[in-house]
């Protein structure tokens, strides 16, 4: 068991005692939940998500919330703008004429070129300061599923307890990064909260920079003794991270992670699997999930611990994004988490490399009396129909270069043989290269002014926020001189 001080270190918050936790996995069944929650809100709903659709589902949540502030609820709603860039106005008309509030988490701003890397990726609703609702469920009818298409897999938490106030607490804090804060009288208090159950959590809040989830995956790797699995829909994981789950794998640690097959954003799809080869190598088991989607963000760790929230186990998420966790240390959620990821892997297939696959082919060919897969025409086809998909083709496009620069100094630096997936990257950013060169060559001036025009932009940004913080810096300064003055 990780001690108590080293889990609260790593994840950024204090243990949060008497908790009841549910696990949530199936979308309509957790829609049903939340509505039902927001319908019996007495003091205040805040309600936070990635994605909120103009489509059945959303405006279900939008008729559930406008009731609420109908009744007198205050209600407050935070949509990120990347996330719900194709949700038109007039889906939020409803809300602000019923007195909600709504807020658009960082929408583009010439003052702040760098806000469009940086995004309210969490998924929460918190109640009245008694229960609270986090995870990896957007807001869409792709969660909820059709006549014709199953609804994505997805994994979420309902916490009732002193950690539900934390979390409307984890709330109020972002609220009040993007303009006045919530009044007094409704914020939440983790200690007048009574005990719903016996579950300690750790509340993880992701912040760009503060790398919780990062170091507590790398954490729990390091005290690992029996299993990590994971299930993580854009799994592009950091090198530090690869390294510690290898380096459990080959320690006897069973490391299993579960990615989609058919990606919702093919091109981390194509990343994703571009960083397969030294994971299997050390004994990391990686499967494919076969169904529409699954998007949940879930780990568990030997027979105590897991985490249920919507971070992803890549750059984008770990260091720049806002995100919200839950780490539970609970024997019944975890073996509950991972069943959950047993019945997931009914419907995987398990990626092998080509000797892996040939062994167990030709193994299975001798359990059969067969002295080669000749001998065998299914064994035979399936070989075939492996080959054929390892060494089939891939659309890159220019998101593939974002893993090119480590890709590009191991090659260049003679690390390590790239393999197929890594010369497909590096082909894609030589043609940029040398697309750019010619560019330069050929329209120099044209070049020459874009580029410094952007550095101008860039350049200006940058010393306007200086002196912004400058002088706040000499505000906040004086107002402590002049308050330690006051008698």
């Amino acid at each position: 068991m990780i001690p108590e001080r080293a889990l609260s270190r790593a994840t950024g918050g204090p243990r949060s005692d008497g908790n009841r936790i549910l696990l949530q996995f199936e979308g309509p069944a957790t829609f049903d939940r939340w509505i039902e929650a927001i319908s019996e809100a007495e003091r205040f709903v805040h309600f936070e998500n990635y994605i909120l659709r103009n489509d059945p589902i959303g405006r279900r949540f939008r008729d559930a919330l406008v009731e609420r502030a109908n009744a007198g609820v205050p209600v407050r709603v935070i949509y990120d703008w990347i996330g719900c860039w194709a949700t038109p106005r007039r889906f939020w008309r409803p809300m602000r004429e019923a007195g909600i509030e709504v807020r658009a988490f960082n929408r583009p701003s010439i003052r702040d070129p760098f806000g469009l890397l940086q995004r309210d990726h969490r998924k929460l609703v918190a109640v009245d300061g008694s229960v609270a609702f986090l995870g990896g469920f957007c807001v869409g009818q792709e969660w909820a599923g059709t006549e014709t298409e199953p609804p994505w897999r997805d994994t979420g938490v309902e916490i009732r307890g002193p950690a539900a106030a934390m979390a409307a607490r984890s709330f109020e804090r972002i609220w009040a990064e993007m303009g006045p804060p919530i009044p007094g009288e409704l914020e939440a208090d983790p200690e007048s909260v009574a005990p719903m159950g016996d579950t300690p959590v750790w509340l993880i809040e992701g912040l760009p920079w503060r790398t919780r989830v990062y170091r507590v995956t790398q954490l729990m790797a390091a005290h690992a003794r029996d299993r990590i699995w994971i299930t993580d829909p854009y799994f592009v994981a950091p090198r530090a991270v690869r390294e510690a789950l290898q380096g459990a794998a080959r320690d006897g640690v069973d490391v299993r992670v579960l990615v989609p097959a058919h990606n919702n954003w093919p091109w981390v799809g194509s990343l994703s699997r571009g960083g397969y080869r030294p994971l299997l190598e050390a004994g990391v088991r990686i499967f494919e999930w076969e169904g529409s989607m699954i998007h949940a963000k879930t780990a568990v760790v030997d027979d105590y611990w897991s985490r249920v929230g919507s971070s992803n186990l890549n750059a984008a998420s770990l260091l720049g994004n806002w995100e919200l966790d839950a780490g539970v240390v609970d024997r019944d959620l975890a073996g509950q988490v991972a069943g959950l990821f047993m019945a997931d892997l009914a419907s995987a297939v398990e990626i092998l490399l080509p000797s892996d696959f040939q062994t167990r082919e030709l193994e299975e060919a001798a359990g059969r009396g067969i002295s080669t897969l000749e001998e065998a025409p299914d064994l035979a086809a399936r070989w075939r129909g492996w080959a054929r998909s390892a060494t089939g083709r891939q659309t890159l496009t220019l998101a593939d270069l974002v893993r090119a620069g480590s890709t590009l100094g191991d090659a260049i630096a003679g690390h390590r043989v790239v393999g197929r997936e890594d010369r497909a990257v590096l082909a894609a950013l030589t043609v940029a290269l040398l697309t750019g060169a010619t560019l330069a060559i050929f329209l120099p001036r044209t070049v020459a002014w874009t580029l410094a025009a952007l550095m101008a932009w860039l350049g200006g940004v940058l010393a306007l926020r200086g002196l912004f913080q400058f002088f706040r810096a000499r505000r906040e300064a004086r107002a402590k001189r002049n308050q330690e003055s006051t008698p």
